[in-house]
């Protein structure tokens, strides 16, 4: 019998256990529970099709709750089991918030699985498991100094990393250390990672559109944003759903290039401040590096780098005027910066930017 009432929206509580978490989440994918918010929600009731919401940004910064069905969850759960090779059983290991995509499918899948959750959030205890997701900020770390985090690593049969771009050197050295890792891309409107190593998942179909942008449909993308229906429109054609990215499909891989909103336009230029970090890491592996923007009444947009480390301007300005062009040289320099990430890794080029404003008064 098809159910018609709307049913119980029930936020998660952070005093749950993860095994209070995993038998409710159960019972909302079974449709015996409540739909479970992992955040702070303004509903108290969804459609009865509705098992999760999870809360996001968006490109625009404007809070968003994405609606999912338990059939969407769980067609992405296995299609990424199938691309990992995955067999009941098999243990996740769970390294990320839950109030995010990647780590409630680490929830999911396991549930997939009927295995146990190895629940890593706040605490040391590294007992082996088979698969894991994290983001690009914890590998580096792992590679870099966390050698506990790095020995759980190098146990998994697969670690999943996303959320952000994965630099072609740090995927290097991944595996010159032994780590077993596949790069994903996704949102959550597509319940979280649907291309695997540039390839899409099983069921998963990829385009893209006359301005770049990347479309996406399968049977794991999201119902709706929870009272908002016309943002939700906005960013659907047909079935496809229209990433906030720019990409390009290569032999039938897709190839991010970055976000619509990490392009800039200085002096009338287009710059992709994610593809001139890369470019710089490559040229100055030493470095770390951090592109943003400020207003400015000469450029519309003034390119600014932030570095951790002490930067030859002279040296980073010359290789940039060649590579790429007078345009993309940077007008504001910032030396030995820590980073601003949001909470699942990814940078917050809006609170680099307050730096360089509050430094260049």
């Amino acid at each position: 019998m098809v159910k018609t009432s709307p049913r119980e929206l029930v936020s998660v509580p952070p005093e749950w256990s993860i095994t209070q978490l995993m038998r409710v989440l159960k019972a909302a994918l079974d449709g015996d529970g409540p739909a479970l918010a992992f955040g702070p929600s303004k509903f108290q009731q969804v459609n009865p099709d509705i098992a999760v919401v999870i809360p996001t940004s968006g490109s625009t910064g404007a809070p968003k709750e994405v609606a999912l069905s338990a059939m969407a969850l769980r067609a992405s759960a296995r299609a990424a089991h199938q691309f990992i090779g995955a067999k009941p059983l098999d243990r996740w290991s769970l390294l990320l918030p839950i109030n995010h995509i990647a780590g409630v499918n680490v929830l999911v899948r396991a549930l997939e699985l009927n295995s146990e959750v190895i629940d890593l959030r706040k605490s040391m205890d590294y007992l082996d498991a088979d698969f894991t997701s994290i983001v690009p900020t914890q590998l580096y770390r792992a590679i870099n100094g966390e050698k506990e985090l790095l020995a759980h690593l190098q146990k998994m049969k697969t670690v999943l990393v996303g959320g952000s771009a994965t630099s072609e050197l740090l995927k290097k050295d991944a595996q010159a250390n032994g780590i077993h890792v596949v790069t994903t891309y996704g949102m959550s409107e597509m319940s979280g990672g649907c291309i695997y190593n540039n390839q899409p998942l099983a069921g998963v179909d990829v385009e893209i559109d006359s301005i770049g942008r990347i479309a996406l449909k399968g049977p794991m993308q999201a119902t709706t944003y929870l009272g908002d229906a016309e943002t939700w429109q906005m960013n659907k054609l047909n079935d496809w759903f229209l990433a906030s990215d720019l990409g390009k499909i290569v032999e039938g891989k897709l190839f991010v290039e970055g976000r619509i909103d990490d392009q800039i336009i200085s002096g009338g230029e287009k710059i992709s401040l994610t593809v001139l970090e890369e470019i710089l890491t490559e040229k100055f592996p030493t470095s770390s590096f951090m592109a943003c923007a400020v207003t400015d009444p000469e450029w519309g947009q003034a390119l600014c780098l932030a570095s951790k480390t002490i930067l030859n301007q002279a040296e980073i300005k010359e290789f940039l005027r060649v590579r790429l062009g007078a345009y993309a040289v940077p007008k504001y320099f910032l030396d030995e910066v820590e980073f601003p990430f949001t909470t699942i890794g990814k940078p917050d080029r809006l609170t680099l930017a307050k730096k360089f404003e509050r430094s260049y008064k």
